[in-house]
């Protein structure tokens, strides 16, 4: 029998705030463990919440670029449950009423397009975090830095039916997180992680089957990983016979295979109740409207755009939208240098190599838009050879300077006078009799070494297409 995955995904997003949702401790990683805490986020007897008013504007910015209905009035609640890192005994999450329900984003895999549902976006608190002794210590240490910090957590629908679906998703619904800057969605941090809601139907079939929960995948790689372990696992279960069991399982990364966690907590498990201590938000529209106007382009948007104004082919835009700072670069240097396809083929090619290299932004790049366009205007004018040109861009990142002054400094101004080339060309024609003679009887590929003798005389300095002309006039 075959068999179709049906995949949810329940995204956390560390909210971009510089204070913790319910108090004022800082949100810093890396300090000190337990050094970002309060009798607040501890949970102490008699203290009291507070809203993080900037938590909930960056929740409602995130709704709205996924395509979100606001809800006028949510609520926070209390999800009661047990573990060491969580020192109130409770989280405060959202539960019934949560800040956002019924968006979507589409993805796109081999020119196909999907849409994908989001159920709901709802704000909740993060837990602290378990650290285990390794070697001889058989001790595991609470560090409650990070209890309390902000998340949004955005729960899709089970639209997904392949691994690849789910990386596009989460590519690019980190991509719109990180253009409308709510989160720095940084993994390897915790930032950016989800959890993979996994099942599998018959093909024909309707009714989805039982689901496993794969819990904190933090890579994309894991995640796809993960995803197709689980199809496999609950696929062979199955086809022996057995039944899939619900449960939360987690992801052993190092040998490839998901592990039994604990059975899956229904909604009930977690006995939610409103949290008494805080009010409910109401949310006017006023107040929508003013954060929506503060959105940017999102990336659909600059992709369609991109490629009706630029006529550039959808991979092109693809790899210059993936960030805002990348396509600012491209339209900055398009403005000085009119060239949109030959802008674009030495970003994609020339300067991400570079910025890759150098581990650096194209925000901290000491080529501007300005002095790229430059440099492609001496090769289009051919002052400069595109190769000459690939060996100056270097040279401008590291030292700091314009190709007008690399060039001047170098002496590696191209020669494209005909009377030049010509001279030189005689010079080598002059050297190389019996080649001369050899190609003029016939052996054609000897014209590749006489191009290639002048390149040399000239220091790489002539224009090769003149080069070209030339020497089959002379030949």
């Amino acid at each position: 029998m075959e068999y179709i995955p049906v995949i949810g995904l329940e995204v956390h997003v560390q909210s971009k705030t510089e204070t913790k949702m319910f108090c004022a401790c800082s949100t810093r990683f890396g300090e000190k463990p337990n050094n970002n805490v309060c009798p607040i986020c501890l949970g102490m007897p008699g203290m009291l919440p507070v809203i993080n008013k900037k938590g909930v504007e960056l929740a409602i910015k995130t709704s709205l670029a996924i395509n979100c209905k606001i809800e006028p009035l949510n609520q926070f609640a209390r999800k009661n449950y047990f573990y060491p890192d969580l020192p109130k005994g409770y989280q405060i999450s959202q539960y019934d009423l949560p800040i956002a329900t019924g968006g979507y984003i589409d993805i796109g895999l081999e020119g196909a397009k999907k849409r994908i549902g989001i159920t709901r976006l709802h704000m909740e608190e993060d837990a602290g975090k378990l650290i285990h002794g390794d070697g001889g210590d058989q001790n595991s240490y609470v560090d409650l830095n990070r209890a309390g910090v902000p998340l949004m957590e955005i729960v899709s629908e089970p639209d997904m039916r392949s691994s690849e679906e789910a990386k596009e998703y989460m590519t690019r619904l980190k991509e719109i997180l990180e253009y409308i800057e709510v989160s720095d969605c940084n993994m390897e941090e915790g930032s950016l992680r989800c959890d993979a809601n996994v099942s599998v139907m018959p093909v024909g079939s309707n009714t989805f089957g039982t689901r496993a929960e794969i819990k904190n995948l933090n890579s994309f790689r894991f995640m796809q990983k993960a995803i197709e372990y689980e199809i496999e696992r609950q696929i062979e279960i199955l086809e022996d016979g057995g039944r899939i069991i619900q449960e939360t399982r987690l992801f052993d990364s190092a040998k490839g295979i998901t592990i039994s966690m604990r059975s899956k907590e229904e909604a009930h498990d977690y006995r939610y109740f409103p949290e008494p201590d805080l009010q409910p938000i109401v949310v006017k529209n006023s107040w929508v409207e003013e954060i929506r106007k503060e959105l940017p382009e999102l990336p659909e948007a600059k992709r369609q755009r991109f490629i009706s104004e630029y006529s550039l082919s959808e991979y092109d835009v693809g790899v210059l939208s993936s960030s805002i700072a990348l396509g600012d670069y491209f339209e900055k240097t398009v403005s000085k240098y009119n060239n949109p396809k030959a802008s674009s083929n030495w970003i994609m090619g020339e300067v991400l190599r570079l910025l890759k290299d150098g581990n650096i932004n194209v925000a901290d790049f000491n080529v501007t838009p300005e002095r790229l366009s430059e440099l492609l205007v001496m090769i289009e004018e051919g002052k400069i050879s595109g190769k000459m040109g690939k060996a100056i861009l270097e040279d401008m990142a590291k030292e700091n300077k314009t190709a007008q002054e690399i060039v001047e400094e170098k002496g590696l101004a191209q020669i494209s006078g005909k009377d030049d080339i010509a001279k030189i060309i005689d010079e080598v024609i002059a050297s190389h009799p019996q080649e001369a003679e050899d190609y003029r009887g016939g052996k054609d590929r000897l014209f590749g070494f006489f191009v290639g003798q002048v390149l040399k005389a000239s220091k790489g300095k002539a224009n090769p297409q003149t080069v070209n002309e030339l020497l089959k006039e002379k030949l």
